[in-house]
């Protein structure tokens, strides 16, 4: 690997893209100097400007392996209460009932430049 620029190729372990309409999520798993691994959740959402042009609004996210247990809870804890405030809701589409297939079925996939993804 090319560690030319400050080792920023070192650090990437894994990468996962999760497209959900405007939106794209990035959760990055990536090494310190040390070795630890931590993870980055970056969003990026698309924004339509005024002269027709299309930017990126991006948002990061740094989780480190402390927190990892008690953010794992606090977000399961969240989408758990979610699911019970909307019971009987018939426009909340719980996503642990629906398979792969139906998820690709009626997926909008975002076209993501590839400069953009450098900036994030």
């Amino acid at each position: 690997m090319n560690h030319e620029h400050g080792d920023a190729a070192r650090d990437d372990i894994y990468s996962k893209v999760i497209r959900a309409g405007k939106r794209t999520y990035f959760f990055d798993v990536k090494a310190t100097r040390n070795n630890d691994l931590y993870l980055t959740i970056t969003e990026s959402k698309k924004r339509n400007m005024e002269d027709g042009r299309q930017s990126f609004e991006k948002h990061k996210l740094f989780l480190y392996k402390e927190d990892f247990e008690k953010f794992a809870e606090g977000l399961l804890d969240s989408i758990d209460a979610i699911k019970e405030l909307r019971e009987g809701d018939n426009d909340y589409i719980d996503p642990a009932n629906i398979s792969q297939d139906e998820v690709l079925e009626n997926k909008e996939f975002t076209n993501v430049r590839f400069e953009d993804l450098d900036e994030r």
